[in-house]
């Protein structure tokens, strides 16, 4: 057994990441008031709180001992693959076949088996980005694929 590495590091870049953050907007950017936000408000105090969460995360870690990791890489590069097919793929196959097919690999390595829900979950997921979305949003993004 050995400090808690994991948290440790994953706390700290945590931290550093939301006082990086917190720090350019906050001299970057004018912060206005409660009343009126000015565009630095948000990511000033977003990041002020991943700091602080960071922060909660890698202080207790120092003290607590952990094993080593296992670490699941076909989960992760299920992850991963899922990531990439929705950014890149969202231009091409429009927003909801993009979601679709990034849940349906993101749930790949579930250990539950069968496809059924795993259709059920992405059919889901899609109608709850459209109706965020585009219903509620109105964001103009692709829908569906472009045809040519």
């Amino acid at each position: 057994m050995h400090r808690d590495w994991a948290d440790i590091w994953g706390g700290g870049v945590l931290a550093l990441l939301g006082a990086g953050v917190a720090v350019h907007a906050g001299l970057t950017l004018d912060f206005g008031t409660l009343r009126a936000m000015g565009p630095g408000f948000f990511p000033t105090v977003l990041g002020a709180l991943l700091a602080v969460l960071g922060a909660a995360v890698a202080i207790p870690a120092w003290g607590r001992m952990a094993e080593t990791p296992h670490i699941a890489w076909g989960d992760a590069a299920a992850v991963i693959a899922a990531i990439l097919i929705f950014g890149l793929g969202m231009n091409r196959l429009g927003i909801l076949l993009a979601c679709f097919a990034a849940v349906l690999i993101a749930s790949v390595p579930a250990p539950h088996s069968g496809w059924r829900w795993r259709i059920l979950l992405a059919a889901c997921v899609t109608g709850l980005v459209w109706l965020v979305f585009i219903a509620g949003l109105r964001m103009t993004i692709p829908i569906l694929p472009r045809l040519p």
